[in-house]
């Protein structure tokens, strides 16, 4: 059963919206400063820290960029790893083993590639996978980085028929740039790094400490904050700070990531040098310089994970079939991408985050998907179930730079002031049916189910669309850093958002029940 609201207030709401949205705005007064509360202690990797130690560890942290990052492999048996070092070695080395003490190890080898330059210093991308992991099992490891091994880590793996990740938005270490401390400074692109990468520890760590079952962590971009679209060395450097603080975090060295390719994240190598993501689609015909789209499968689950800072559809669309005929039996298909094409805030719910919305919403629908994850508007908001309309509509292609956007998302200012080309965009955009409104508890519901998440970090707060769409069915701006939790079993998928200071929920448990 198809749901509809008042065409006549749909319009009038419409054409407001993007008369609003048409402005360029910038990040609110509010913001999560670290400087206010001093005396609250993080879990660091040089320790447990205060705000005041952390600001001295922080000379020593801000250069470290040889930092280790984990992403899912291919499945659950699959583990990625990713670093920087200055010396390069003809084959990058993980070695691995079920004894803290690294006895009976095995030695996993992959590639060293040139990388970033920073500072003069030549960086090298190390990656390398190790397979044949074993469900439930705590697994220690030591990465070779300039000829010696680092110190021992651990990871420990999930139950493939019934885990747990983190989703979060926009960490986006660095976006405070501009704003006043309480200790009085106007904060530069390292005193944001600096403010920021704090606060992400604090996000991480009591999302770990409230939710121990969690197995990974899903971002749906823009982990960094300085773009580097000129590729000048200062902001490479700046850049690449940004990515010191946010892989600083100590729970990332236990918390494997699957991150995706943000606005902020797609004009530079940076990405791609600093992750190792399984299944990279290469075939990508207008990629951005981060890198490519990807997929995996976690138990029942398929993560197809687009670079949607490239507006070509098509290329989304190629890779969500790859990846389903590579996996067609398993049960829930999720899809991750920056661009929110149903989010609710002020920012970029009704301008270029709808570029996409009239190409990908058939897509969605005729490959099945059954959640889409989003980020990039920096507030919260989950929808009803939605359906493409079955009709034919414009796809934009005048506002979408040949296909390829990145950093350059707001394209439709100077369009919009057009009152005739207003129109039309608006109408254009109502492309989509509600196709279930219940809440809860949904059993083998109709549509695709689309979520947008806050920021994790506070680092940068947008506001609300002013009136509420109406295909949003919840969703708030606390001003507070948010995360969720969402378990995925053989035949449910839950997801619950909480405040990732108090841990206390900010909205009802939404599940889908396949039976």
């Amino acid at each position: 059963m198809k749901f509809f609201r008042n065409k006549k207030r749909l319009t009038t709401y419409v054409l407001t919206a993007l008369c609003l949205a048409s402005t360029a705005y910038a990040a609110t007064s509010h913001w999560n400063d670290a400087s206010a509360v001093p005396d609250v202690v993080v879990s660091t990797q040089a320790g447990d820290q205060n705000w005041p130690q952390w600001k001295e560890s922080w000379e020593t942290i801000k250069g470290d960029y040889e930092q280790v990052s984990m992403t899912p492999g291919k499945n659950a048996s699959q583990m990625n790893f990713a670093w920087y070092s200055w010396q390069q070695a003809g084959q990058s080395e993980v070695r691995l083993s079920t004894h803290a003490d690294m006895s009976e190890s095995s030695v996993w080898r992959g590639t060293s590639k040139t990388g970033t330059v920073v500072d003069g210093t030549q960086y090298y991308a190390n990656k390398v996978t190790v397979r044949g992991l074993k469900p439930e099992t705590t697994y220690y490891y030591q990465v070779r980085c300039n000829g010696s091994w680092k110190e021992v880590q651990s990871f420990k793996t999930g139950n493939p028929d019934d885990f747990s990740f983190m989703y979060v938005g926009d960490p986006q270490i660095g976006a405070s740039k501009g704003q006043t401390s309480a200790e009085g400074n106007k904060q530069d692109g390292e005193l944001a790094a600096r403010n920021d990468a704090y606060n992400w520890n604090k996000t991480l760590n009591s999302a770990l400490s409230q939710h121990p079952e969690i197995n990974f962590l899903v971002s749906p971009g823009d982990q960094i904050n300085e773009p580097a679209e000129d590729q000048s060395p200062a902001k490479i450097k700046l850049q690449e700070i940004q990515y010191a603080g946010y892989l600083s975090a100590k729970a990332l060295r236990s918390l494997p990531e699957a991150a995706s390719i943000g606005n902020h994240d797609s004009m530079t190598t940076g990405y791609q040098n600093h992750f190792h993501v399984p299944n990279s689609f290469t075939e990508e015909t207008t990629p951005t310089a981060a890198g490519h789209g990807y997929f995996y499968t976690y138990g029942n689950a398929l993560f197809i994970v687009i670079n949607a800072n490239n507006y070509n559809a098509a290329d989304h669309e190629a890779l969500i079939k790859k990846a389903i005929k590579a996996d067609p039996d398993v049960k829930w298909r999720i899809v991750v991408m920056h661009q929110d094409i149903y989010g609710s805030g002020l920012d970029h719910s009704d301008s270029d985050g709808i570029l996409l919305r009239t190409q990908l919403t058939p897509i969605y629908d005729a490959n099945k998907i059954d959640v889409v994850l989003q980020g990039h508007d920096h507030t919260y908001a989950r929808t009803y179930q939605l359906s493409s309309d079955g009709r034919q509509h414009a796809d934009f292609a005048e506002y979408r730079q040949h296909g390829q956007s990145g950093q350059h998302h707001n394209l439709l200012g100077a369009a919009l002031k057009n009152s005739e080309k207003k129109a039309e965009f608006a109408k254009q955009n109502r492309c989509y049916t509600i196709a279930d409104m219940s809440q809860g508890t949904l059993i083998n519901p109709k549509g695709v189910f689309y979520m947008s998440s806050n920021s994790a970090t506070g680092s940068k707060f947008y506001e609300l669309i002013p009136q509420q769409q109406d295909y949003i069915a919840a969703r708030s701006q606390s001003w507070r850093p948010t995360y969720s939790v969402i378990r995925i079993t053989k035949d449910t998928f839950q997801i619950d958002t909480y405040d990732a200071e108090s841990g206390t929920p900010i909205d009802q448990t939404y599940r889908i029940v396949k039976k």
